[in-house]
């Protein structure tokens, strides 16, 4: 699974890893509604991998998970409450996957690492 950080917003450290893990959840969520816990299963075997990138903004979010969605891949937005840092609406992370490393690189191989 790829964490995809909204860099615009400009998150606290605490903030980003709250919204990370509102993704992860989010994602695991969101596959097992859709009956695809085989996914699940195998991701967790190889250790519920995650990697954390920076996303420009959220027009790029957009883009990336358009780019992802074309290919199959899983995704999941969260949009944040309001409560504390960004506003009320703001995309601040999109999970990608879990998937194939190699069908996840084709939409994040070249961005950075948060």
């Amino acid at each position: 699974m790829v964490l995809l950080v909204n860099d615009e917003l400009k998150m606290g450290k605490g903030k980003v890893a709250a919204q990370c893990a509102h993704a992860a959840v989010g994602m695991i969520d969101q596959l097992t509604q859709s009956n695809q816990q085989n996914l699940l299963r195998r991701w967790e075997a190889m250790g519920q991998p995650k990697i954390c990138l920076r996303a420009q903004s959220s027009v790029h979010l957009a883009a990336l998970s358009r780019n992802a969605r074309s290919l199959g891949l899983p995704c999941f937005i969260v949009q944040d409450a309001g409560r504390t840092q960004v506003a009320a609406g703001s995309r601040t992370v999109m999970a990608i996957g879990p998937a194939p490393k190699s069908k996840i690189d084709i939409v994040t191989g070249g961005l950075k690492l948060l």
